[in-house]
């Protein structure tokens, strides 16, 4: 994700971030041992960019594979890596379809 600039982020950007309810981040914390968020004495989250990268790679096994929760904790246990680089090739080939859709579009609505 090449636009996080922030050292930490709190939970509501985090789901901002990803789409996601805050509560299932809430979830997937409790799921994931990759996703440790850290927190203040009040007990806030504060999420680094390494922890939204870590729940993007999640998301893409839940969300875009269809993994059931243990399956995916299993290709994380297995294969960080290569998940981590495929899941941020489809973040950004779903950037460059959403331009070329854009430029598509602007292009019909000068004819």
């Amino acid at each position: 994700m090449d636009n996080i600039e922030k050292k930490y982020y709190k939970i509501r950007e985090v789901a901002e971030l990803t789409g996601m309810a805050p509560s299932a981040l809430r979830y997937w914390e409790t799921k994931f041992s990759i996703i440790k968020p850290k927190r203040n004495d009040k007990g806030s989250r504060f999420y680094t960019p390494d922890d939204v990268e870590k729940i993007k790679m999640v998301q893409y096994l839940v969300k875009e594979r269809g993994l059931k929760i243990e399956a995916a904790r299993e290709q994380i246990k297995h294969n960080h890596s290569g998940i981590s680089r495929h899941a941020q090739a489809v973040e950004r080939l779903k950037e460059i379809r959403a331009q070329l859709v854009a430029m598509l579009n602007a292009m019909n609505s000068l004819r």
